[in-house]
């Protein structure tokens, strides 16, 4: 993607507020890519729940649209990519 001239973040810092009480450091997403892609990197057999709803919270948090779950440990990585958008209420 750097490459392709995006600027890519790793590890980012989304801040969360509760309460009151602000954490600097909440979440951390995987890759932001130009402000308005989220990815986020797992390895594992399965997609869960758990896993939709992080990037769902980070699309959430940040106000992006775009999201994408890349799972390294699906059989094809074709079977691994999950597309996600938050409609931010349009």
């Amino acid at each position: 993607m750097k490459q392709r001239g995006y600027r890519v973040e790793k590890q980012v810092s989304v801040p969360l507020t509760y309460r009151g009480v602000r954490f600097e450091q909440g979440f951390r997403i995987d890759l932001y890519v130009a402000r308005s892609v989220i990815v986020e990197i797992k390895s594992t057999d399965d997609l869960t729940d758990a896993h939709r709803k992080q990037l769902l919270t980070y699309l959430r948090l940040t106000d992006t649209r775009l999201g994408f779950l890349l799972n390294f440990g699906a059989s094809t990585m074709r079977d691994g990519i999950v597309r996600m958008v938050n409609n931010l209420g349009d």
